[in-house]
């Protein structure tokens, strides 16, 4: 019984070697800014402050590290 297959949902095994490693596609920092921002706007909404602060950190990161791309740079 121990070799058979999980019976639902799981998760795919993760990449070897993507751990916390940043991207730096354009278009996915874009996406990951706007649902940030989104978010922190349903947490304000919501009441839920400190998620709202979290979600604003995370897209401000977003949008700094797609301005170090549009000034040529990937460090």
């Amino acid at each position: 019984m121990a070799n058979t297959a999980p019976v639902g949902r799981i998760a795919p095994a993760s990449k070897p070697g993507t751990g916390n490693t940043p991207h730096f596609d354009p278009v996915a920092l874009h996406g990951e800014a706007i649902n940030a921002c989104a978010m922190a706007t349903y947490y304000t909404r919501k009441g839920n402050h400190a998620g709202a602060a979290r979600k604003s950190a995370q897209a401000l990161s977003a949008l700094r590290r797609l301005a170090v791309l549009a000034q040529g740079g990937a460090a």
